[in-house]
């Protein structure tokens, strides 16, 4: 084109760019179009002039009401109006899709809004094909809701306030990104900085700490609830003379103020600068107005988060002890883990209690539920269990007079109308350092666990009596025995072993596993302990309930320090001996059955099952005996010797008495006279030993892998 010629018309150049012209007076209800833009609308190319309705019938349903939005946006914030607009046809199916920039305006005299602009199609892929994955409106506007998407997702996710500053600090807007953000609160009468990102230490100080009435655009907006847009540093200037030499020294073209609400109430602002200018489109305004709403969502749930936390982390302090002071010639350990959900607090707890008698008391316990009751209940039981040992009271007693103390606590009064029982498992030991004596009462609590010198872990069964505040009359029954040296007893809740999904019987399996591997100190085993249940490794070891049930964890290790125990070394070979104790007095007939299964724990990795089950049976014939042809209480020793194949059990079971047994020949109705014949039959070697006052009867089986000895003529001559 030459210079002198003149520019072709409007209409024209509108028609080679494929732009059409329309006008929208919505006090009349009219829509007036010209050819290009009536062939956009999928109507004849001649212009028109249409009804509201039927432009809107042209119009997708959720773009008209965009529309709508948008223009009263605009003329509120005097900018351009742009949308972008899926055109449909009669069918109900997407033609193209058009884009309208507009410049809407408000008649305050009619009350009615006047739009003029442009429509223009908009180049999309076609349906079904890679790149057209749906009927949506162009590739800005799926790249701004995938941001959204994206943003409110990470927002959710953040749990303190320092990660969700870390995830908007971090947030890429589709076109346009900010490169500094910072966030006010409220504190007072006083505008606060909560975080910042995208400038260096200190640079924010001359903003931090600035009254609501200050000329600066966040005070603006936390006391108007309005958003501020400044797109230029002329602009800035204009309106805040006063802040803008402390905004000019950073450098940017564009600001973003927006107000950050939550239930109704502006907690604070956001600020968004940009280098670069930004005209702040309506699009754009959008974008920023809706991260801002999830952003101050985010915030609320997090300072509500981080308070509880605080909460329930200072009321743990608070009822939790320290195990100082130290047991002497024992090692102590104790973890406490919150793994129940809720509020993280909740009924288990663990003490240490020095007595007046030079002994030391070890209790571990459950009060039922994970809630703030639990809690608080959890500390009242402790303190007056502490009294009470305080006191001299016994194992028994004590938990006798704790139990009395909850269900009074807990049970309908004239005051509380609502009752809201509750009971506690607790295990209750009291230890004497130098003899490593133990006397343990129990209520409901699982049983305590021995680890052995040679690394071999028992359960060890204890008698015991109902949870405690369900029977304010209940016996706690006590059981002693003696912690040797090397020895380590474990007490715990019910959530070290069931965490994960397992139940008593997975659970208890995987502890063995861990406690038997275990080479470290004390402390470091307790560690190994939780990690096994609640660490990323517990991940692999699953168990059988399909809910994965948690629950808080207590955790107390007791140590008598001894060869093989790791106590100051790590364990490098372990004693070839393990061996375990047991009494069964004559009022105790029922005690027989824990002896069995005291023996199957000891014997748990015997190579020999059908050996393991005569030893079983052996030992149940042997004390019946004691307890049926004696006065006397039986005493069950069982040791096993060596390591690898081959090993050796020796079971000895003592009492008072002084008549040897002798053998029978039952008849075939006879009940009893069976058991010398038994041994005789199972065992590889037995013997009847006389101890002075009393005796003992003892037998050996050797595991498959060692030559067996089979019963000496001495031991049989001696016996007939």
């Amino acid at each position: 084109m030459r210079t002198s010629e003149p520019l072709p018309s409007t209409e024209d150049v509108l028609a080679a760019l494929a732009t059409g012209l329309w006008h929208w007076d919505t006090a009349t209800g009219l829509v007036t179009v010209d050819a290009e833009a009536a062939r956009l609308l999928g109507l004849p190319a001649e212009p028109a002039t249409l009804t509201e309705a039927q432009t809107r019938a042209r119009f997708h349903p959720v773009d008209w009401n965009e529309i709508t939005g948008v223009v009263r946006l605009a003329v509120a914030e005097g900018t351009l109006a742009e949308v972008r607009i899926r055109i449909m046809n009669a069918d109900g199916e997407i033609l193209r899709v058009v884009r309208s920039r507009s410049k809407p305006s408000f008649d305050p005299e009619r009350h009615a809004y006047e739009l003029i602009g442009t429509l223009q199609e908009v180049t999309e892929p076609t349906p079904g094909t890679a790149a057209a994955r749906s009927a949506v409106t162009g590739d800005w506007r799926r790249s701004r809701e995938a941001f959204l998407l994206d943003a409110g997702r990470a927002l959710a996710e953040a749990r303190s306030t320092a990660e969700v500053l870390r995830v908007a600090g971090g947030l890429s807007m589709p076109g346009f990104s900010p490169d500094g953000l910072v966030v006010f609160g409220v504190q007072g009468d006083r505008l606060t900085i909560t975080g910042q990102h995208g400038h260096q230490p200190g640079d924010m100080n001359p903003f931090s700490d600035m009254p609501l009435d200050t000329d600066y655009p966040a005070a603006e907006v936390v006391r108007t609830g309005r958003a501020v847009y400044l797109s230029s540093p002329e602009e800035y200037k204009e309106r805040y003379p006063v802040t803008w030499p402390l905004a000019r020294v950073f450098g940017r073209h564009s600001w973003a103020f927006l107000p950050l609400t939550a239930a109704g109430r502006t907690m604070g602002a956001w600020m968004a600068a940009f280098t670069y200018p930004v005209a702040f489109t309506p699009d754009e305004r959008a974008v920023l107005t809706t991260v801002a709403r999830m952003l101050a969502q985010a915030l609320s749930r997090a300072g509500a988060a981080e308070s509880e936390r605080e909460l329930t982390e200072g009321l743990q302090r608070s009822m939790l002890p320290s195990l100082g002071p130290e047991i002497p010639g024992m090692r102590v350990a104790a973890r406490y883990i919150p793994t129940g959900g809720g509020l993280q607090v909740g009924g288990d707890w663990y003490d240490l209690i020095p007595l007046p008698s030079g002994r030391f008391a070890l209790v571990i316990g459950d009060v039922q539920g994970h809630d703030v009751r639990a809690a608080g209940l959890m500390g009242q039981l402790r303190i007056a269990l502490r009294a009470y040992a305080a006191e001299g009271h016994r194992p028994d007693a004590v938990l006798s007079r704790a139990s009395r103390f909850l269900h009074g606590i807990t049970q309908a009064s004239g005051d509380d109308p609502h009752p809201d029982p509750r009971f506690a498992t607790c295990l209750y030991a009291e230890a004497d350092p130098p003899t490593g004596r133990l006397e343990i009462a129990r209520a409901g609590h699982p049983h305590p666990v021995i680890r052995m010198a040679d690394g071999t872990v028992m359960m060890r069964p204890t008698v015991g009596g109902l949870p405690l505040g369900i029977d304010p009359d209940a016996d706690y029954p006590t059981t002693r025995f003696t912690l040797e040296p090397g020895e380590t007893l474990m007490l715990c809740t019910d959530g070290l072993i069931e965490t994960g999904g397992h139940d008593m019987e997975s659970g208890w399996r995987r502890l063995r596993q861990t406690l038997e591997d275990h080479r470290g100190d004390l402390e470091s085993l307790a560690d190994t302990l939780v990690q096994a249940v609640h660490g990323p490794s517990s991940h692999h070891t699953t168990g059988p309930l399909a809910d994965r049930r948690e629950d808080d964890i207590a955790l107390l290790l007791l140590c008598r320090p001894g060869e093989g125990c790791g106590c100051g070394d790590t364990v490098a070979v372990r004693p070839r001996v393990r061996r375990t104790l047991l009494s069964v007095a004559q009022d105790e007939p029922d005690r027989i059955a824990e002896a069995r299964q005291h023996l199957r724990e000891l014997l748990h990795d015997w190579a020999s099952a059908d050996q393991l089950d005569s030893a079983v049976l052996l030992v149940s014939e042997m004390i019946t005996n004691v307890l049926v042809h004696t006065d006397a209480d039986a005493l069950l020793l069982a040791e096993v010797i060596g390591e690898g194949a081959g090993r050796r059990l020796r079971v000895e079971v003592f009492d008072s008495g002084d008549d040897l047994p002798h053998r029978r020949r039952p008849g075939e109705l006879a009940s009893s006279g069976r058991g010398l014949m038994l041994i005789e039959l199972l065992a590889d070697a037995w013997g009847v030993d006389p101890r002075g006052e009393g005796k003992s009867i003892w037998f050996e089986l050797y595991e498959p892998g060692r030559p067996s000895a089979g019963a000496s003529d001495e031991v049989a001559d001696e016996v007939a």
